[in-house]
């Protein structure tokens, strides 16, 4: 097919985005375009086609749905190796598919990221397609994607792989695609593609998102057409209205119910839906539930179906089952489905239901990671990295396997919770947050879980795995991952305790008291007693002089030494501002500023101090995280301001007070040594949280007592000019309202004009409230201040102070539940400072400073203060540990599956399933030992029918002879008669039958292009009124039938007719008595079908037929009849017609003054008809009336006769039918078809067989 616009398409702008395009005229058959696409594209036949329909403007979707969907349908599309086709552009479903597909090649590898993505667009509705015309083919063409100028256009998405864009010569006209793209799809679902060996027919299922009227109509076409659609419920409009009444009976779905729910969901534009409209779709929504086993509605968090690549393959083995290749099960068909899809999941929970089990066999991880393209030479540790990968992609179950096969495993998990809970901060999505975090405390158990097995085995071993380098997670520590990612469970646990007690007390044993400290630091001689003991031997010793030095470094003493010092600075202090504090400086505040500077050096310490090599930069952001760092640089600042000033004779005083205020905050930050006290260590956490929550209580107190405060001031006093009396009188004052001191004059009764100034001149005084001249009395309206002052302490004594107590209230109770937790949390914080602080106290601490610095600076060497709590291993030892430990997680997971074991849910769990098994062994040795009577009770049965009948044909000898009278007869029953009383008990219905006529309203009538009005359920009877109704008239010409009405009826010719009797050779009487005649026309009996005329039908009125229902018992090949469900199963004789898809019945219309239908002579060679004839007059009528056909019209319609022809052990009889049916036509396929519910027959045809069925009480 020629075309001048083909080719490559490069989407600028937008990366290396790559693509193929073709232009085609409308008309292109879709073979053509399938070899393009498999030959010239080199695109692999898909195992699924997914038709992704919906709303093609931009639509708002909850975040966690388009999650779902977009991972879902990549999911289905990647693992299937499926094609997905939308309409291409950059708006709208279409978009949202581009996108998902985007995000799944972003995140997998190359190979993995090939899903094909086909857009078929209008080319008339494309923006900037002049960029794509070559005749000699773009390799590539250049395409800008620029939606800002685009207007009534729409640009091609940059994430679909190809391109086919339509083209019938019109601009700007959209929805020209539709027919080229439905005839498309039709013909890759036609098509076979074999792999592995299988061969299937490539199945479809169309997605249905959001959506207006077209997506209506092409779901309603799906659905007519037999294919299987997705609504997914949530994503708005179409799909939303049809997930909202698709559980309902079609009964229930009535016009009103459907103009509510465009009402609701249509909001905006619900005024353009006419009447006419509102009927059309409720008939176009009642057809599509009507087909329940096509449609499958996504709900998000539905059990068992949480994810939408399972919805979509669940649809199409629901359609499968449902219309299944001549009523078997078809297991075949559905297993090679999922073998081409290569879906374990979906072929257990779908075909090895009952009688199968699947059993997978995993293979090694470390194998599938090295069995890449190429060689991966820049991973350190593959583990590690797809640990990471899987983490990251929220792949939990692949995330917990690699972890099992970790070998830093505990590491590993703390690694993980810390990545989730960044993660987390990240999230917007709240449900997704909470996941995240719920999965960071797994990891975090796991690690806990690990790490008390360890610690139970060996202590020393344990403790080793806190403080080891792990070369793997960035050179830190497990102790380390576990306090940046706030792990307080890990922190507090008992092992990790052991060893920051360990640390805190050094040296010295852990059971010494804190009072032999105290007395040891105060008298260091009674060191060499033995009032202190050490853990290490080299230290037992009285006499050793390492014994000072191993005390001394202690960081317990190293604190209390800290303590001292800082009690002394602060008596020192406060004893300088109060008495000692003289124009010039005394020795003893000298000594002051000796003290400080020995703090300034310490903190500068701190803050330069990288013994890891962090740079400078990571280390001032680690200082500034730490609230008492900041504390101590405000309190140094403040301190040197106020020196400042202090050594400036004329700024002397404000010197004093700004130190005063220095003074406070080195107070404050006393609070920190009660960190140590498990007591008072987590009330300082409640203080900082209770902090937070003054700062916003106080933004609501504000509002109240500044309108307060303005208003009782510009009520009282008259042009206050003064700002620091406005303040006061606006803030200051209301503020202590709050407290009780309620100003003395705001009700007139004490006012006291000596205390205020008349003219506001009186710097130290107020100014009056407005008074009268000649008395001076106050003005104001005391009663409006006095409710101003009483709803204002109202509020704010009653309400904001009460709501502040529960916020304190509530924060403590928070922190008070996970005392012991963050006591032990914050604990570590304080060991890791004094472990790493130099020994002396300030200020003797500037010797400690002067040491580094001449060691570091002059002599070079590194410090060696840190490795107490990061310990790098030599490779042997640390090689044997983590042998170690990864034996001991093995020992936890093994626990850990004894432990679900032993669980109350699990164990009911593994009951209910053996209980399920020993029933299903019940059942089938009850079947066994059935078998037997079952069949004593058939040969007791067939004896007792042939006891029946010889004893009817004594009867009837007897009376022949004269012998008793008809009245006298006693009844005998017959086996139909009992297997009727049995269908009574046990055939019910499963669904009951519909209340009017279905197929004699599709919207298509059969055999031409006309569409009948819509008509709903509720208006099908002729008595409900319908003014909207106006058919259209169709009636087909038959010229090569004989007899038939009018073409073009006129009222003259329709007055010629004869009806409700024998007009002639046609009979025009209805089984159903007589019919209304209205305007020359008679009414359809079952009511209204939205076309008017006799259409295909040949006659107006009842046009009469004929349906045989020809059966026999379906046997073994040892005679013997087929039974399921303890019931007998039947064969049914179907015929397949000329230029026909589907099988049917043999009969069908009767010619004028025929007895059998011409479509049953066809079947039968002419000698074998009077037979035949004889075999109906013996036979049972099941059914005498309407036929809903899809053929009937208003005025004409079907009324057939159903006779069940039954061939028991007739065997000469069955000889000579099978004998005249291999004579037949040959253009005719007939053959024996074992009779169910699913045998894939006309709807009306089913019917008459579920009688017969239940006639003869067999199978159904």
């Amino acid at each position: 097919m020629p075309t001048d616009a083909f080719g490559d398409i490069h989407f600028t702008g937008l990366g290396q985005k790559m693509g193929k395009y073709v232009r085609v005229s409308s008309d292109t058959p879709p073979r053509v375009i399938y070899h393009l696409m498999t030959q010239h594209w080199g695109l692999d036949a898909p195992n699924l086609l997914i038709s992704v329909t919906g709303g093609a403007k931009n639509f708002i979707m909850k975040p966690r749905l388009k999650n779902i969907f977009r991972q879902g349908l990549v999911k289905v599309a990647q693992t299937t190796g499926a094609w997905i086709i939308t309409g291409g552009s950059h708006a709208g479903v279409m978009k949202q598919v581009g996108e998902a597909v985007r995000d799944f090649i972003l995140s997998c590898s190359h190979k993995e990221g090939e899903i094909v993505t086909i857009g078929i667009a209008t080319w008339g509705t494309v923006y900037n397609r002049e960029s794509l015309i070559c005749p000699m083919g773009g390799f590539p063409a250049e395409y800008l994607l620029d939606e800002e100028n685009q207007g009534s256009l729409s640009c091609l998405d940059s994430n679909h792989s190809h391109f086919i864009l339509v083209d019938d010569g019109t601009h700007g006209r959209y929805g020209v695609e539709i027919p080229l793209r439905t005839r498309l799809e039709k013909f890759i679902s036609e098509q076979t593609k074999v792999k592995g060996g299988v061969a299937i027919k490539i199945p479809i299922v169309c997605v249905v998102l959001e959506g207006g009227p077209g997506t209506l109509d092409t779901v309603y076409n799906a659905i007519t057409n037999g294919t299987p659609c997705v609504i997914v419920e949530g994503s708005g409009r179409v799909a939303d209205v049809i997930a909202q009444v698709a559980s309902l009976p079609v009964s229930k779905i009535t016009i009103a119910l459907i103009q509510k729910k465009l009402n609701m969901f249509f909001h905006d534009i619900y005024e353009l839906f006419t009447e006419d409209k509102l009927v059309e779709w409720t008939k176009k929504i009642q057809d599509i539930v009507r087909n329940r086993q096509l449609l499958t509605i996504f709900r998000e968090g539905k059990y068992g179906q949480q994810d939408v690549d399972v919805a979509i393959l669940q649809a199409l083995f629901k359609a499968s089952r449902n219309q299944d290749h001549f009523g078997r099960e078809n297991l075949d068909h559905q297993l090679k489905l999922a073998v081409a899809w290569n879906r374990v999941d979906i072929a257990r929970s779908e075909i090895f239901t009952d009688d199968y089990e699947w059993k997978v066999q995993g293979s090694s991880l470390r194998s599938l990671y090295k069995r890449s393209a190429g060689r991966v030479t820049f991973t350190m540790d593959p583990v590690r990295d797809l640990l990471i990968w899987a983490v990251v992609q929220n792949r939990k179950e692949l995330a917990e396997i690699i972890w099992a096969q970790s070998q830093d495993c505990m590491a590993a998990a703390l690694a993980c919770s810390k990545i989730l809970k960044e993660l987390a901060k990240e999230e917007e999505d709240t449900d997704t947050t909470d996941d995240m975090l719920a999965l960071a405390e797994q990891y975090e158990h796991k690690a806990i879980g690990v790490f008390t097995d360890c610690y139970r085995k060996d202590e020393e071993r344990a403790q080793k795995l806190l403080t080891r380098v792990s070369e793997a997670w960035g050179k830190t520590t497990c102790l380390q991952l576990a306090l940046e990612a706030k792990n307080m469970n890990f922190v507090s646990h008992g092992g990790v305790q052991a060893f920051l007690t360990k640390v805190w007390w050094g040296k010295m044993c852990v059971d010494n008291g804190l009072w032999r400290v105290i007395v040891c630091m105060l008298f260091f001689p009674l060191l060499y007693t033995s009032l202190i003991t050490f853990r290490e031997k080299r230290l037992q010793p009285v006499g050793c002089l390492t014994r000072l030095r191993a005390f001394f470094t202690a960081p317990v003493v190293i604190f209390h030494m800290n303590i001292l010092s800082y009690f002394t600075f602060l008596l020192l202090f406060a004893y300088v501002l109060m008495v000692d504090f003289q124009p010039l400086p005394s020795w003893w505040e000298y000594l002051i500023y000796f003290w400080l500077f020995s703090l300034v050096c310490e903190e500068t310490r701190q803050l330069l101090y990288d013994p890891d090599g962090f740079g400078v930069v990571k280390m001032a952001s680690l200082y500034f995280k730490d609230f008492w760092n900041k504390l101590d640089i405000c309190a140094i600042l403040v301190f040197i301001t106020g020196l400042t000033c202090r050594l400036i004779p004329s700024t002397l005083y404000p010197g004093r007070i700004i130190l005063s205020l220095a003074f406070i905050i080195f107070c404050l930050r006393l609070m920190h040594i009660f960190t140590v006290s498990k007591t008072l260590g987590p009330k300082i956490i409640i203080v900082k949280r209770m902090m937070k929550d003054v700062f916003f209580f106080l933004f609501l107190l504000a509002v109240w007592v500044v309108s307060f405060g303005v208003a009782k001031q510009a009520i009282l006093i008259h042009n206050e000019e003064r700002v620091e009396w406005l303040f006061r009188g606006v803030v200051y004052h209301s503020y202590l309202t709050i407290f009780g001191q309620i100003p003395s004059y705001i009700d007139g009764v004490n006012f006291n004009i000596d205390q205020c100034s008349p003219n506001g001149t009186d710097p130290y005084k107020p100014k009056c409230p407005e008074t009268n001249e000649d008395n001076k009395k106050p003005i104001f309206p005391e009663w409006l201040t006095v409710i101003l002052l009483c709803l204002y302490l109202l509020f704010t004594n009653i309400l904001l102070l009460n709501l502040l107590i529960a916020m304190f209230n509530y924060t403590f109770q928070q922190v008070q539940e996970h005392t012991d937790q963050i006591w032990k949390f914050q604990r570590h914080d304080l060991i890791e400072e004094y472990h790493g602080r130099p020994p002396a106290p300030p200020p003797f601490i500037l010797l400690n400073h002067l040491q580094i610095l001449i060691r570091r600076g002059l002599l070079r060497r590194q410090a060696t203060c840190h490795k107490r709590l990061k310990e790098k291993l030599e490779k042997n030892e640390e090689a044997a540990l983590l042998s170690w430990e990864m034996y001991l997680k093995e020992n936890y997971l093994q626990h850990q599956q004894c432990q679900e074991k032993e669980n109350t849910e699990q164990k009911i769990r593994d009951i209910a399933q053996r209980v399920d098994v020993l029933a299903e062994l019940l059942d089938l040795d009850w079947v066994k030992r059935t078998g037997l009577v079952e069949k004593r009770l058939v040969s007791l049965e067939d004896q007792v029918h042939q006891s029946a009948q010889a004893l009817r044909w004594i009867m009837q000898a007897l009376q022949g002879n004269g012998f008793g009278s008809g009245e006298d007869v006693p009844p005998v029953g017959s086996s139909k008669a009992s297997e009727t009383k049995e269908v009574d008990l046990e055939g019910k219905p499963e669904e009951s039958q519909p209340l009017y006529h279905v197929l004699a309203r599709n919207l298509l009538y059969p055999g031409s292009h006309t569409l009948r009005f819509p008509v709903p359920d509720e208006k099908v009877p002729w008595e409900v009124e319908f003014p909207l109704y106006n058919p259209p008239v169709y009636s087909a010409d038959h010229k090569d039938m004989a007899v038939q009405d009018p073409f073009s009826p006129s009222l003259e010719s329709l007055l010629k007719i004869n009806y409700n009797t024998m007009d002639g050779l046609i009979d025009r009487q209805s089984f159903h008595g007589l019919y209304a005649v209205q305007d020359g026309l008679p009414l359809n009996p079952m009511g209204r079908t939205g076309l008017q005329g006799r259409g295909r039908l040949h006659c107006f009125g009842p046009n009469h037929a004929l349906h045989p229902v020809v059966t026999r018992w379906r046997r073994n090949l040892d005679g013997s009849i087929i039974r399921k469900s303890l019931k007998k199963m039947l064969e049914v004789l179907v015929a397949q017609y000329p230029l026909s898809d589907v099988w049917a019945l043999p009969g069908g219309s009767l010619e004028p003054g025929e007895t059998l239908p011409l479509k049953l002579k066809w079947i039968l060679r002419r000698e074998f008809w009077p037979q035949f004839q004889n075999l109906l007059k013996q036979g049972t009528e099941i059914h005498k009336g309407y036929l809903d056909d899809p053929r009937n019209t208003d005025n004409a319609w079907v009324e057939t006769v159903a006779v069940s022809v039954h061939f028991d052990n007739h065997d000469v009889e069955m000889k000579r039918l099978n004998s005249f049916l291999q004579g037949c036509d040959p253009e005719l396929c007939i053959r024996w078809q074992v009779l169910d519910k699913r045998i894939p027959l006309h709807a009306n045809h089913k019917e008459l067989l579920h009688k017969v069925s239940t006639l003869l009480g067999a199978y159904y």
